[in-house]
This record gives C-alpha cells, structure tokens and sequence, in this order.
C-alpha cells in the first residue's frame, strides 16, 4: 500500500470546524468587565489604563466601555474645552473620557432620572488612577430639559432613547452650546422622520432630519460613525454653533 503523507496546514486557510478557534473578544458584548479581564488590557496606552480601571470596578459592560471611548475619542477631535455636560448619562463614563482626553474642560456634570448603582464604583476606580478628576465630576438627579446649560458647554447624550436624543438637540440649541449624540431606538412615531422613508428606512431617515435641523439653527454639523463592531447604533452627530456677526 501507497504511504500517503501528510501535508502541512496552510496558514492561510481557516480550521477545520473540528478545531475551531477560542471565541474572539467582541466588543459589542453585554458581558460585565472584571478583574478576570485585565490581562487583556495589558499596554501603557491611554485606553488601556482605562480599561483596567473599568475592569477593577467590575460593574459595566464591555459594551459600554468602547461606546464611551469611541465616542469621546471622535468628539474631542472636534470639540475641545468647554464644561461637559452628560445627559442621561447614567454612570458618567463618557463625561469622565471627555475630562481625560482634554483636560482643559474644567468639570463635567451627569444628569439622569436614576442614577445607577455602578457610578460610584466607576469614579472612585478612575480617581484612583486619575486623582485630578476627583471632585470635578457631579451626578444630578433630575430632568434633563430642566439642566441649566450655556454656549460654553459641550453637551453630550450616548444612546439617549428615541425623542429623548431630539430633547438633548433641542435643548443644546436653546443655549447655543456644543452638542454630540449617538441616537438609538428610532421611533417613526415619536421622532421626525419628514419625508425621506420612501428612499431610506426610518431610522436613517430620522438622523437625516436631526442633523438637517441641527444645521438649519446655525450648527457647523458633522456625521460620523463609531465602528459598527460595538454597536450597530452607531452614527455619532456632532454639532458646533457657528459664529455669530454682531
């Protein structure tokens, strides 16, 4: 009988289903960050410390920690300073970001209705890391369109339910201040999707008409996308208030 050798694995084909690979590290899990979680964060890099931090805290997703970083990362390329204001902003990571990423904000208010057990454990994991943002973060408990807010804030909402993102617009253009929003559970009923859903679907619709109203009230306005692998809700409007001449 013939000896039949065997071949080497061709690196670049994928295993067999026999053997199949560990399961990658999605960062669109609802999984809880732990302390069990630190070996994947092992780098000096700013994002990495923050993930450790997060990790030690052992109280948020997985998901909400790319969230926030990708969005703060996108908006403080575009938006630099100002006192950050978070609304429904629930354990106040991303108002933290935007602090660590540009330490010229002088201090960051989180407003909600509730808020989450897991904000403690989140500040007091970062200040142990970052003492500067001790005592320049508050929580208040209360209605957002009720927040005071003024032209030198820059106000952000991640994931703000439905109409609750176009409160968030409306209110930041009533004060002229600096707005950023990742929009999610699009509603046709509640939200305005104007007359576009007869070439996109609703929810793109409804973003469309955000951002077109946003520039209609004197915003420079930028879309952007935060990368899909973490959420598929995943498009970022940002919007400056343009100058005006006396």
């Amino acid at each position: 009988m013939a000896r039949v050798r065997s071949r080497p694995p061709d690196p670049c084909t994928p295993p067999s289903p026999a053997h199949p690979r560990v399961s990658a590290f999605t960062p669109a899990s609802r999984s809880r960050l732990t302390r069990h979680d630190l070996p994947r964060f092992p780098d000096d890099s700013l994002f990495d410390r923050i993930a450790r931090a997060v990790c030690a805290a052992e109280c948020l997703p997985r998901k909400e920690l790319y969230e926030a970083w990708e969005v703060a990362r996108r908006v403080r390329r575009i938006i630099r300073g100002r006192r950050v204001v978070d609304l429904a902003g629930g354990h106040g990571l991303l108002a933290q970001l935007l602090l660590l990423l540009d330490d010229s904000s002088p201090d960051a208010v989180v407003v909600d209705r509730v808020i989450p057990a897991s904000a403690a454990p989140v500040h007091t994991a970062l200040v142990a890391t970052w003492p500067r943002l001790e005592r320049r973060v508050q929580w208040r408990v209360g209605d957002l369109a009720r927040e005071p807010l003024s032209a030198t804030d820059l106000v952000v909402a991640s994931h703000a339910c439905g109409a609750l993102t176009d409160a968030v617009l409306s209110h930041a253009v009533a004060a002229r201040a600096a707005v950023a929003v990742l929009p999610c559970c699009h509603n046709a009923t509640t939200c305005d999707a104007g007359p576009l859903t007869g070439w996109v679907d609703a929810a793109l619709a409804i973003d469309l008409r955000r951002a077109q109203h946003l520039e209609a009230a004197g915003y420079d306005v930028r879309t952007l996308r935060i990368p899909e692998a973490v959420t598929p809700k995943h498009r970022l409007l940002v919007g400056v208030p343009q100058a005006r001449l006396s």
